[in-house]
């Protein structure tokens, strides 16, 4: 039985490691396109179109809302550097705790540099839209 145990485990781990580069390539493949809605829903804060930018979140996030002005309300206040960056560097995208997360370098309009990362969710059409932003306030720019 042991044997058997062994033999499996180091299967499963090999499937694993092969598996490992396709999903990352898939990643890879992903990055304009989310970096794309990303930017949009950016593009859409700066021209103060509340409809348009909350048509990029998830329908989670749309349903916690309940309504743009809403959503935007929450963005002005809570995200001052992604709703009026003065600059934006897209990072790397990355894979968290199985979520697909897209990391930015905003620098606010205060001039401090913040680490945001967006939780990206593909939806059943296979487009992409956010599932949620968490700012990074302690200027690390290496991220």
């Amino acid at each position: 039985m042991g044997l058997v145990c062994d033999v499996v485990g180091r299967v499963l781990v090999l499937l694993l490691l092969i598996g490992m580069p396709a999903f990352a390539q898939a990643e890879d493949a992903d990055k304009p396109a989310i970096v794309g809605v990303i930017q949009k829903q950016l593009d859409a804060f700066q021209g103060d179109r509340a409809a348009e930018a909350f048509g990029y979140a998830s329908p989670d996030i749309q349903q916690l809302f309940g309504t743009p002005d809403k959503f935007m309300a929450m963005v002005r206040q809570g995200y001052p550097p992604v709703y009026r960056p003065r600059s934006v560097d897209f990072r790397e995208l990355v894979t968290n705790e199985g979520r697909i997360v897209q990391k930015v370098l905003f620098v606010g309009p205060d001039g401090v540099p913040v680490i945001a990362e967006y939780f990206m969710e593909r939806q059943p059409d296979g487009s992409w839209r956010i599932d949620g932003c968490r700012l990074d306030r302690s200027g690390d720019q290496s991220a």
